[in-house]
């Protein structure tokens, strides 16, 4: 009799304990959608559940592989913090991938139980969720449906896109889309950006994993060429042919949605579609250049359903992520590119990655045509119709804040009484530059600079020529301003 007390005490004990961290973890999600915002936290973190306490370490679950990997590198310092703040004796956090099925922890917003694996290893028997297929039908192997879609370009795969701030959500949400097709809340997902930002590499990548890991079919074409293929089926009085192929793929995925604006006919077929593929349980994925809610052009209900999954907008490129996709690039190629000119390109060309790996193409070709070496003047030579195209007129401004970007300074620093030769210097070779690249008189440019007085516009300039003539380092930092300002 006593055992049993002893069992039942040790029961009510874990229980009690279970409510206690469901409270905690309660308070600590509150606090996560305060900081990080509804949506975010509804993507990432909804998710999570809590297992045991072991000395001053916490274990939280998460479904799959890549959620684990995303909150631990997104989050992990963060979670560590509050649940340190909310039990003192909690120092660490351990995230690991659980499945239904096995030991129990809690649930994040509700604090009800959910079993969940204790082990990492069995992630390997997470299921995927079933793509429901006709019955009779025989299961489909991984395949493109050339019959019906464009072929998916090999060169656009997860492991050649650049990641960074401006893509890093969508590419997590297609990510998630490829590892775990038609998952709730991400069907469909719609990806939009301006041109040459990566949207088309996503699709490509999203198409390249499912057919590596599982047994789907795969449909990628253009909005274009789905009107296309529209008009035929009319024309051939195919037009149920054509439905029943589309519905019978397990991912469509549409590029540049935006091409139907006006196009009634093909956006209701479109409508139709695309409702017997999500009812049927399959995955959609559709690009365009702006949000369902700004398509105008597009039918409300047709906007509506395109809003209601996943939205991931990828946002013009930073200078930092345009270095990353030059650096890999050029790696990739063989051909050595010094850092001068790719920092020259990254702030030359900023609107659009295709053109930007285009012009790197360009220099590579050019240097491996001719065996001559990949140099700034090359560059300027090679290039000069492209960096025609972005010729514009250079303003005192700008050049003040290219300088101070390249010294890593504040911008008011250029018109501050500040004379610490870490400011001074950038300042005096902005007031060259002005001289230099701008018609601007010399009081007017003194004046752009904390009311300076022209004598001391004068002085820079000189100062500075002496400068670039005894010092080839500091002459070519000079001379790369010039070039990425002038050309």
């Amino acid at each position: 009799m006593t055992g049993g007390l002893e069992g039942y005490d040790a029961v009510a004990e874990a229980n009690a304990q279970k409510s206690v961290l469901a409270i905690h973890w309660s308070r600590i999600c509150e606090r996560l959608k305060a900081e990080v915002g509804e949506v975010e936290y509804r993507t990432w973190l909804r998710q999570i559940t809590v297992g045991p306490v072991d000395e001053d370490e916490i274990t939280l679950y998460l479904p799959t592989r890549f959620l684990r990997d995303w909150v631990r590198g997104q989050y992990g310092d963060r979670l560590g913090t509050l649940w340190n703040a909310e039990v003192p004796a909690i120092r660490r956090v351990e995230l690991q991938v659980a499945r239904p099925g096995s030991a129990s922890a809690t649930s994040p917003a509700d604090g009800v139980t959910v079993p969940a694996a204790t082990t990492e290893a069995r992630e390997e028997a997470v299921p995927r969720p079933a793509v429901p297929a006709p019955v009779a039908e025989e299961p489909r192997h991984a395949e493109v449906r050339s019959d019906l879609a464009a072929p998916l370009d090999p060169r656009f795969t997860f492991d050649t896109f650049v990641v960074g701030k401006p893509n890093e959500f969508a590419y997590a949400c297609a990510r998630r889309v490829a590892e775990r097709p038609s998952s709730p809340g991400f069907n469909p997902l719609f990806l939009y950006g301006g041109v040459g930002l990566g949207k088309t590499h996503l699709m490509h990548a999203i198409g390249a994993e499912l057919l590596r890991e599982g047994r789907v079919s795969v449909a990628y074409m253009s909005a274009e060429k789905f009107m296309y293929r529209f008009i035929a089926a009319i024309r051939s009085q195919s037009t149920m042919e054509f439905k029943e192929q589309l519905r019978s793929v397990d991912v469509l995925m549409i590029d540049d949605l935006q091409f139907l604006i006006g196009k009634d006919n093909t956006q209701e077929e479109f409508f139709h579609t695309f409702n017997a593929l999500v009812d049927a349980g399959r995955q959609i994925v559709v690009s365009a250049d702006k949000s369902p809610s700004d398509l105008s052009g597009l039918e409300d209900r047709l906007r509506t359903r395109l809003g209601c999954g996943m939205v991931a907008d990828i946002h013009a490129t930073t200078f930092e992520l345009r270095i990353s996709i030059l650096e890999a690039k050029a790696s990739a190629s063989g051909v050595v590119v010094p850092a001068k000119v790719l920092e020259f390109l990254a702030h030359k060309i900023t609107s659009n990655v295709r053109e930007l790996e285009g012009a790197l193409n360009r220099l590579i070709a050019h240097a491996n045509l001719f065996g001559r070496p990949v140099t700034l003047e090359a560059t300027q030579d090679v290039l000069h119709d492209i960096l025609k195209a972005h010729d514009r007129r250079v303003t005192i401004e700008e050049i003040q804040r290219k300088v101070a970007e390249h010294w890593n300074i504040r911008l008011t620093d250029m018109s501050s009484a500040r004379r610490a030769r870490a400011v001074a210097r950038p300042r005096q070779v902005a007031m060259y530059l002005a001289k230099q690249l701008t018609s601007r008189s010399l009081p007017e440019i003194g004046r752009k600079f904390g009311n300076r007085d022209h004598t001391t516009v004068m002085h820079a300039v000189t100062r500075v020529t002496e400068l670039m003539e005894q010092d080839p380092a500091f002459a070519e930092d000079v001379e790369l301003l010039r070039r990425m300002l002038e050309s």
